[in-house]
């Protein structure tokens, strides 16, 4: 029995599978079923390629996790996000601006699209240097606005002849002021 490294899809990993090798072709078997067939690699020992139809769905979007898809997303939203999305890729490495990018989302995905376009044209108002923490620090100051609107409908109006003393001057000891 040969070990080796053969690219198939992720519910086959750690599965005893068989492999047919032709000179141009991979394929691969599991209880004589083909489940994948891959073009074979003459390159260097060791060289890997990845089908990302084999990957779990959270490794492929990680695969997307790119700057033009990052600027197709923020299109989605509104000009607002498209306008901070572009910011932040031009300000800062690659890398790190995928890991803000990801975070942005991530907050996004908690608000209707409306809200997040609102958010970003404050952040936008606000800020020559807009960042994910102030743009998460506005969306979460908007919710707190939305939610005391809400509580101040609902809220029964109060006359002033309403507040003082529940029990009375009695209960205290004194009838008269």
């Amino acid at each position: 029995m040969i070990e080796c490294i053969i690219p198939v899809p992720y519910d086959y990993v750690r599965e005893n599978v068989d492999v047919r090798l032709t000179t141009d072709l991979i394929e691969v078997y599991f209880k004589e079923v083909r489940f994948a067939s891959h073009k074979r690699q003459h390159g260097e020992i060791g060289q890997l390629e990845t089908n990302p139809d084999h990957l779990p769905d959270n490794h492929r979007l990680y695969l997307d996790h790119n700057p033009e898809n990052n600027r197709k997303w923020a299109e989605t939203i509104g000009p607002s996000m498209t306008q901070i999305v572009s910011h932040i890729l031009e300000m800062n490495v690659e890398k790190k601006a995928l890991n803000s990018l990801s975070t942005l989302r991530n907050i996004a995905k908690k608000y209707p699209n409306e809200e997040i376009e609102k958010a970003t044209e404050t952040l936008l108002k606000i800020s020559t240097n807009p960042t994910v923490s102030v743009f998460k620090s506005v969306v979460e100051r908007n919710k707190k606005k939305k939610q005391t609107k809400k509580t101040d409908i609902n809220r029964p109006r109060t006359t002033s002849a309403d507040y003082g003393f529940v029990r009375g001057a009695k209960y205290f000891g004194r009838d008269t002021k």
